[in-house]
C-alpha cells in the first residue's frame, strides 16, 4: 500500500510540474507577444541591450528601478523631455527585453555594460537620471566615467547601506525553493489582482496614474528568468553601495536629488539625506508626502532638477 501511495504522490506531483511548466511558458510568450521591444537592441558581443531613444538636443540616459523597464520612463516623463533631450531609456540588464550579464549584482558592471551599449549609440557626455535601484546604476556610471557624465538625477535612488534585511520575497527568491519552485509557481499563477496591488504599494501613498498598470508590462517581470534576475541584483546590492558609498566624495559633476519623504521602499533617511551630504555641492529636493515614484507624482519637480542639472553642466544658458 506505501508503495501505491507514493507512485500516486510521485504522479500528482510530476503531473503538477509539467501544469506549472506549461502555464508559466504560455504566459512569458504572451508577455513578450503583448509587450514587445519599443526601441533598438544593441548587441554586445551577443548580449542584447534594449534601448528606446526619442527627442533631439544634449543626451539624458534614464535608468530604471528594480523589476521595471523602459516603460516605466516612456508612460509619461520621455514625452515631457523630448523636445529639448535625446533622451535614452535603457533595459538594465536582465530585465526588460535586455540579456543578463555575469556579475550584475554589481552596479558597476551594469554601468560599464549600459556605457558600451551608449557608446555603440553615440550617445554624448549624458546627464544620468536613476530611479530606486536605477539610483545605484547612475551613481556606479559617474563613479566610473566621471569626465563622460555631465550630471546625475537620483529620483528615490538606493545609494548607502542599509540596517536589518530585506523582505521576505527576497530572502525566499534567493533560496533553491524559491529559484526552483516558487518562481515558476509566480509566473504560472499569479493572479492579475495581485500584480495590481503590488503596483499600487510601490506607489503609495501617491495614487497610480491612469493607464499605467496597463503601460508598463508588467507581465515581463513575471517571467521566470527576469524575477530570479531582479532578485539576484537586489540580494547581492548591499555590499556594492557599502564599498561605493566611500567614494561619492571625490564625485565633482552636478547632483540634483529628489526623494519623497513618505517613501518606505528605499527611505529618505538612509539612502538621499547621506547622499546629499557625502556629494559635495549636491542639491537635495524633499518631496513632501510623496512616495517612491515621484517621476510620476511629481514630474514637474523632476523635470525641472534635469533643467538645473543641464544648466549647471553648461549645457543650458
Amino acid at each position: 500500500m506505501a508503495a501505491l501511495e507514493l507512485l500516486i504522490v510521485g504522479a500528482a506531483t510530476s503531473a503538477a510540474a509539467s501544469l506549472t511548466e506549461r502555464r508559466a511558458r504560455a504566459r512569458e510568450r504572451r508577455a513578450e507577444r503583448d509587450f514587445p521591444a519599443t526601441g533598438r537592441i544593441v548587441s554586445l558581443g551577443g548580449v542584447r541591450v534594449h534601448a528606446h531613444t526619442e527627442g533631439a538636443g544634449p543626451d539624458l540616459v534614464l535608468l530604471h528601478g528594480a523589476s521595471g523597464n523602459t516603460r516605466d520612463f516612456t508612460f509619461r516623463l520621455m514625452g515631457m523631455l523630448a523636445d529639448r533631450y535625446r533622451v535614452t531609456a535603457f533595459d538594465r540588464p536582465g530585465l526588460g527585453w535586455s540579456d543578463p550579464v555575469a556579475g550584475a549584482a554589481d552596479p558597476a558592471v551594469q554601468a560599464r555594460h549600459l556605457q558600451a551599449a551608449a557608446a555603440r549609440l553615440g550617445l554624448i557626455r549624458p546627464l544620468v537620471l536613476g530611479q530606486s535601484y536605477g539610483g545605484a546604476v547612475a551613481l556606479a556610471w559617474a563613479l566610473s566615467a566621471p569626465e563622460a557624465t555631465a550630471g546625475l538625477i537620483l529620483v528615490s535612488g538606493a545609494s548607502n547601506p542599509w540596517p536589518g534585511t530585506l523582505g521576505p520575497w527576497y530572502r525566499l527568491a534567493e533560496t533553491r525553493l524559491g529559484r526552483h519552485a516558487v518562481i515558476p509557481l509566480l509566473t504560472a499563477f499569479a493572479p492579475e489582482r495581485r500584480v495590481v496591488s503590488t503596483i499600487k504599494e510601490i506607489f503609495a501613498p501617491d495614487p497610480v496614474p491612469p493607464g499605467y498598470t496597463a503601460h508598463i508590462g508588467a507581465p515581463l517581470s513575471l517571467r521566470r528568468r527576469t524575477l530570479r534576475e531582479n532578485a539576484a541584483q537586489v540580494n547581492g546590492l548591499l555590499p556594492h553601495v557599502t564599498q561605493m558609498a566611500r567614494l561619492y566624495p571625490g564625485l565633482a559633476m552636478p547632483v540634483e536629488i529628489l526623494h519623497g519623504t513618505a517613501d518606505t521602499v528605499v527611505p529618505l533617511a538612509i539612502h538621499s539625506e547621506p547622499l546629499a551630504r557625502q556629494i559635495p555641492g549636491a542639491v537635495l529636493t524633499r518631496l513632501e508626502g510623496a512616495g517612491h515614484m515621484p517621476h510620476h507624482s511629481h514630474a514637474g519637480a523632476v523635470v525641472a532638477a534635469i533643467e538645473r542639472a543641464a544648466a549647471r553642466a553648461g549645457l543650458r544658458g
